[in-house]
């Protein structure tokens, strides 16, 4: 350079740099015209070196920024292409510089280079980019006015070139080593050179500058994420697993700017993808279709070339459908016709795979929690085949997410749940081989380490994995290359593996028992919902390979939700339906182990869970099972109390209606059988047998139960029972029973029946009722009160005179039950008067007199259900108890269930 203009650029005053600057561009015309490329190099050499590189001087480097301008100007477009990579590095390294006018002038510089450049200066893009990235944060506002200037700038020649234009510096020797990383742009048949533009080299850029936390850069980001997904042949859908996470991360930023603008790039993505998807399907359906005389296409043909005119998914290039670039994808479709969004590849898993790692917790914004459930739920209209693979863990997502403190995600997550309900609803369910082998019975569960196994039952099973190890290896191969970039699809390259169809339910089941301890209500019960839905499918898979479910099971029957209760109920009936009568048998065992240890448990939903049991399993099976366990119980207090509960539920449940109406017919052998085995284990509760024998109508059997009871300890509990009896008396369910005192002579031991409990009833409401209730018929009952002989015929269902006589040639015999009644009595009395020694000392209470001197015959060998008993809930008082009015002041003292319910 002349002295003059070295002289003129390093002045501090900027009209003599701009003059020095002005006698430059016009030194670098001449060289120009006279081809004096050597002083051009000198000179743009000097610039740099002298005053751009020269960081002490900010004179100089303002000096040499406005003179590389001008050589860029005075070069022209044409010519300029050989020295940008001299020209634009400096300039770069000014976008730092600690004096804001330094950077300004960078700004300056930097759009006039571009604008007389345009688009050889995409081959510096990414540089380019990162500086004006920082810029977008500078604290100089007219820093950050100029730098928005030179961004408006590249985005147009972005806009306009990055997709097509090659830079003139490509010769064909440079050509034809193509870069293997560069994105879809390389693998059109039809361009043997690369762009100037490569999306696959920005795209680590991008990656690493998506975590920036600046409410200025996350707009700058996403306002060219917006601009790059609307140039056509791009295809940045492809890399959207790259930066999708920093997305979603934006959304919780507190700049509504910011907010705003993610919220829209994310719902453009989302519905690029919906069209992507249906174009394809609608490809699919059109070769699955029988065509009409054209040939079908080979399948290969979707991967032959990538790139792709994207007119129809892009709104701002609806222009472009006659692109030549786009001709040689004629063969996409059976028809032969090319369709716009038919070559896109779309990494479906890798863009789940982000979606449920975003946590919908509380303690995530509740944008990204909509946004996050919104995609989610679009994904089963797009490719719901490859959510089964994450099926466990977005259960984990969405099941806690149904109980959001928000209204709208609780609505998201519900609609969520709904969609994955219906989808896996839609699969054709698992076969269940006729011959193969049922469920085994579990093993029996301690009650006292339920909760243990419980806990551990919810870790996942080793199994695990074992129905789809193919997507559980895609999904773990997903994870090791995340951090790594996508792979541009090519004409050679294969696509992407699916997932497994296969649905892993050991995973499933595993996920699902966790929830079983989360605190929200709705949460639990959708999880059992699920498990209800999963074991309908596949009765064979749920619980076959994880038994710890089970424990977890009965535990979850203690939940305070009855709702909760409910459904766990009908998965264990359910469970049972599909399972051997072993495993049945271990169900009731487990739950009378339950019960056992958790009294309050049986005392506040005992008759719910029976109840429910009996709406789903036939509730003779289930009262002759639970018999069967009661009878060899060693726990006489807890086996009382649980004959009392069955007792009442038998007297009262609707759900047992056809229980009742089969012990009325002790005729056949079948309800001989049953009454029995109710008969054997009813004895641990005398009232309760007495009631038995009423409901069975056995009322000579009854009054000789009644005889017995004069030899018992007649214990408060005992009276209060009684009580309760006579109210339920009044009952519709004993209607039959009033009506047959109208008829003495058939039913002359009813009499005595009802005339002995009124005498074993101190004087209460209950006795009040009772003998009001035979004074009305008094003036009949006293007249026949031995029994007369019965009519030849039976003419109703209850006109059976004979019933003792045909009870004693038939299957029940008498004196063996009431023998067994002695047995179990007398040892419930003496193991009664151990407790109260126990408690009370050697002297045995003066209320307490043993009026039994026969000893009892030994009874059947014990065996032991279930470990010692707590303590027992309530300890009746002694007989000599001062009570000052009615029964109903000791109701305190009951114990069992449906104490409250004696009254309608």
């Amino acid at each position: 350079m002349e002295p003059s203009v070295q002289r003129l650029l390093n002045d501090k005053l900027y009209d003599k740099r701009k003059q020095g600057a002005l006698d430059l561009e016009r030194i670098i015309r001449e060289a120009l015209a006279t081809r004096d490329y050597e002083k051009i190099a000198k000179i743009v050499g000097q610039l740099c070196h002298d005053y751009a590189y020269a960081v002490h001087q900010p004179h100089a480097r303002n000096g040499g920024l406005i003179g590389l301008a001008a050589a860029s100007i005075a070069l022209g477009s044409e010519e300029v292409a050989r020295y940008l990579k001299e020209i634009v590095p400096p300039v770069l390294a000014c976008f730092t510089d600690q004096d804001a006018r330094v950077r300004y002038y960078a700004c300056e510089s930097m759009y006039n280079i571009a604008k007389v450049a345009k688009g050889e200066i995409l081959l510096f893009f990414n540089e380019v980019f990162d500086a004006l990235c920082k810029l977008a944060a500078d604290s100089e506002l007219s820093v950050k006015n100029g730098a928005e200037l030179l961004d408006r700038l590249v985005k147009d020649i972005v806009s306009e070139s990055a997709a097509t234009y090659v830079s003139v510096l490509q010769t064909p020797d440079e050509s034809a080593v193509t870069d293997p990383e560069l994105g879809p742009e390389s693998a059109e048949p039809s361009i043997d050179l690369p762009t100037a533009f490569s999306l696959a080299k920005f795209i680590p850029l991008l990656k690493e500058r998506i975590h920036v936390i600046n409410p200025f850069t996350r707009t700058f980001l996403v306002s060219w994420v917006t601009l790059l997904d609307t140039i056509p042949d791009l295809e940045l859908v492809f890399y959207l697993p790259a930066f999708l996470g920093g997305l979603f991360k934006f959304l919780s930023d507190p700049n509504r700017d910011v907010h705003v603008a993610t919220q829209g790039a994310l719902e453009r993505f989302l519905t690029e993808i919906k069209k992507i998807a249906k174009v394809k399907r609608g490809i699919t359906d059109s070769r699955k279709s029988p065509s009409e005389g054209k040939p079908k296409t080979s399948n290969s043909s979707d991967s032959a070339s990538i790139r792709t005119d994207r007119s129809t998914l892009n709104e701002k290039s609806q222009n472009t459908d006659g692109d030549g670039e786009a001709t040689d994808d004629g063969q996409g479709t059976a028809d032969g016709d090319w369709v716009p969004g038919q070559d896109v590849q779309v990494d479906h898993p890798k863009i789940l795979e982000i979606l449920f790692n975003v946590r919908l917790t509380e303690f995530v914004e509740e944008d990204i929690q909509l946004t996050a459930l919104r995609w989610i739920n679009s994904f089963f209209e797009i490719c719901p085949e490859d959510i089964l693979a994450f099926v466990p863990r977005l259960l984990s997502q969405v099941l806690p997410a149904m109980a959001s403190g928000s209204d709208q995600v609780r609505q998201a997550a519900n609609r969520v749940n709904n969609s994955l309900t219906e989808y896996i609803g839609s699969l054709p369910d698992e076969p269940s081989p006729p011959d193969g082998p049922r469920l085994a019975p579990p093993s029996r569960v301690p009650t006292t380490a339920l909760k243990d196994t419980e806990s551990r039952s919810r870790l996942p099973s080793p199994s695990i994995g074992r129905l789809a190890p193919a997507a559980e290896q895609d999904v773990d191969q997903k994870k090791d290359d995340e951090s790594t970039l996508p792979t541009p699809p090519s004409s050679t390259s294969p696509i992407p593996p699916k997932p497994s169809s296969e649905l892993d339910y050991s995973a499933a089941v595993a996920t699902l028992t966790l929830h079983f301890l989360n605190e929200a209500e709705a949460t639990r019960a959708a999880a059992l919902q699920w498990l209800i839905m999963l074991h309908t499918k596949a009765p064979g898979k749920v619980l076959a390979t994880n038994d710890g479910t089970f424990p977890a099971l009965l535990k979850t029957l203690s939940d305070p939700s009855e709702a909760v209760v409910t459904r766990d109920l009908q998965l264990l009936s359910q469970i049972s339906k599909n399972s051997e009568d072993g495993y049945f048998t271990s169900f009731m065992v487990n739950l009378l182990q339950l019960f056992c240890t958790d009294r309050r448990l049986l005392e506040t939903r005992g008759n719910l869970i029976i109840r429910q049991l009996c709406v789903s399993l036939s509730p003779e099976r289930i009262y002759r099972t639970l018999a069967d366990c009661l009878e060899k119980d060693e726990d006489l207090e807890f086996a009382s109390i649980m004959v009392q509960n069955l007792n009442n539920n038998l007297i009262t449940a609707p759900e047992l209606a056809e229980v009742r109406k089969r012990l009325r017919n002790l005729e056949t052998r079948d309800g001989q059988t049953f009454f029995v085995a109710l008969f054997r284990s009813w004895c641990y509760n005398a009232v309760a047998t007495f009631s038995l024998c009423l409901l069975a109508q056995a009322y000579e059997q009854a009054y000789s139960l009644l005889q017995i009871f004069a030899e018992l300890e007649m214990t408060v509990n005992m009276l209060i029972q009684i009580d309760k009896l006579v109210q339920l008396l009044e009952s519709p369910v004993f209607t039959y029973l009033r009506l047959q005192l109208l008829e003495p002579e058939k039913y002359p031991h009813l009499y005595k029946c009802l005339y002995g409990v009124l005498m074993l009833l101190p004087q209460s409401s209950a006795f009040a009722a009772l003998k009001n209730r035979l004074n009305s018929v008094s003036a009949i009952g006293y007249l026949h009160i031995a029994p007369r002989a019965p009519p030849p015929t039976p003419t109703t269902a209850f006109d059976r005179p004979n019933r003792l006589k045909v009870r004693e040639e038939g299957a029940i015999k008498w004196v063996e039950l009431l023998e067994k009644f002695k047995s179990v009595q007398e040892r419930a009395r003496r193991a009664n008067r151990q407790h109260n020694s126990a408690d009370d000392g050697p002297s045995a209470p003066n209320g307490h007199v043993e009026t039994s001197k026969e000893k009892a015959p030994p009874d059947a060998p014990k065996q032991s259900l279930r470990p010692s008993s707590a303590e027992p809930i309530s300890r009746a008082p002694p007989l000599g108890h001062k009570a000052k009015s009615s029964l109903g002041n000791f109701s305190r003292l009951t114990s069992g269930v449906g104490v409250k319910k004696g009254k309608k």
